[in-house]
């Protein structure tokens, strides 16, 4: 299965949060640090708000924040979310898809079921086994 590049800058967000649980982060800060445009993070934070996996504050000293502890969120419910209008192959899409071998196609439950065996590798994965630590800060030193 191959998740799209939203999921992945999502998931990229999400480990970043995981990492720092208690922070609020600004959107070009998490783009910035790993070369995402930030008005595609944009899209991405609403995406998260909406689904309940963070928080987000507008203004000054605003940002966003994971909504529940990184222990309590797992990469299989987060996937779930965000790839739900993604058919794996065409016959999986809401109209069926114009595949010729639906009627006599057995290949689409082998699909679905390496499908779900995928998502349930990843519901047992939280995204506090999967944080991204912030990078040290570099102090220089002065010699005198």
């Amino acid at each position: 299965m191959r998740l799209t590049l939203f999921t992945d800058f999502a998931l990229r967000a999400l480990m970043r949060l995981a990492g720092e649980p208690t922070r609020s982060f600004a959107t070009t800060e998490i783009a910035a640090e790993f070369g995402i445009s930030r008005n595609h993070l944009a899209k991405i934070v609403r995406n998260l708000a909406d689904s309940g996996f963070i928080t987000t504050q507008r203004g000054a000293g605003g940002g966003f924040a994971l909504a529940r502890p990184p222990q309590a969120i797992t990469l299989g419910e987060v996937v779930r979310a965000l790839e739900n209008d993604q058919a794996l192959v065409e016959c999986f899409r809401e109209d069926g898809g114009a595949c010729v071998l639906t009627p006599r196609c057995r290949l689409k439950g082998r699909l679905a079921a390496a499908r779900e065996a995928f998502l349930r590798e990843l519901d047992a994965t939280t995204l506090a086994e999967c944080a991204y630590p912030a990078r040290p800060k570099v102090v220089k030193s002065v010699q005198a």
